[in-house]
């Protein structure tokens, strides 16, 4: 069941329940068509996905640890592998980057910061890091790495993909998954970290919280038509 939110120049849409990871594409497909032809407006479209493995354009197959434990998609999107499924806000962004300045690293830079922006929405400290795609948090409670510094967390992954500069994919925010389900691949190519969920952090909040922060960072963060 879709639940629409018409709002000036993008569109919220939330869906209940899971939604299978083909018909998501294909739903993304059709409304990326409309929005280049200009029949539609840009989208932000709020999913959970049952559990599967999603492989980007940089996948490495020796990433995939256990093949056989989700079903494993194509994906299309940038990136390498990664894990959906309950308990795992996915955020498809739909947005024609034709009318928001053509600048995909700054696009890039504002999905990031929308991230952590909604993070910081319930007090945790959000960081990029070069070299590392997605949002990491430190975690001082935890042994340090070989080199001495603060074990680092991955918490949200980015990925997106281009067609006539409109977008689509996007991000995940882990609220609440299973964590043991991430150990059948090697997250975005990273093997030195770890993955976290806000609940893993001690904080109890739920996907109707993280969504009300989703939409009030939007406005600061990704409003720029």
């Amino acid at each position: 069941m879709l639940q629409r939110y018409p709002k000036p120049m993008v569109e919220w849409i939330q869906s209940d329940g899971l939604t299978e990871y083909p018909d998501a594409l294909a739903f993304m497909e059709e409304r990326v068509d409309a929005i280049i032809r200009g029949a539609a407006e840009e989208a932000v479209w709020l999913v959970e996905h049952p559990p599967l493995y999603t492989a980007g354009t940089s996948a490495k197959r020796a990433d995939l640890i256990d093949p056989h434990r989700f079903p494993v998609y194509d994906a299309r999107r940038g990136g390498e592998y990664t894990y959906h499924g309950p308990g795992q806000r996915v955020v498809y962004v739909m947005l024609d980057l034709g009318k928001r300045g053509r600048d995909v690293r700054r696009f890039v830079q504002d999905l990031e910061a929308w991230v952590i922006g909604t993070l910081d929405t319930f007090n945790v400290k959000g960081e990029v890091r070069p070299g590392r795609v997605g949002v990491w948090v430190e975690r001082p409670e935890k042994p340090a790495q070989p080199d001495g510094t603060v074990a680092e967390d991955k918490i949200a992954a980015l990925g997106i993909r281009l067609r006539k500069w409109v977008s689509f994919h996007g991000l995940s925010i882990n609220v609440d998954p299973d964590l043991r389900h991430f150990d059948g691949i090697v997250p975005c190519g990273i093997t030195a970290h770890g993955v976290t969920s806000l609940v893993d952090l001690g904080l109890p909040v739920s996907m109707h919280d993280l969504d009300v922060a989703l939409k009030h960072c939007f406005e600061t963060t990704m409003q720029h038509p």
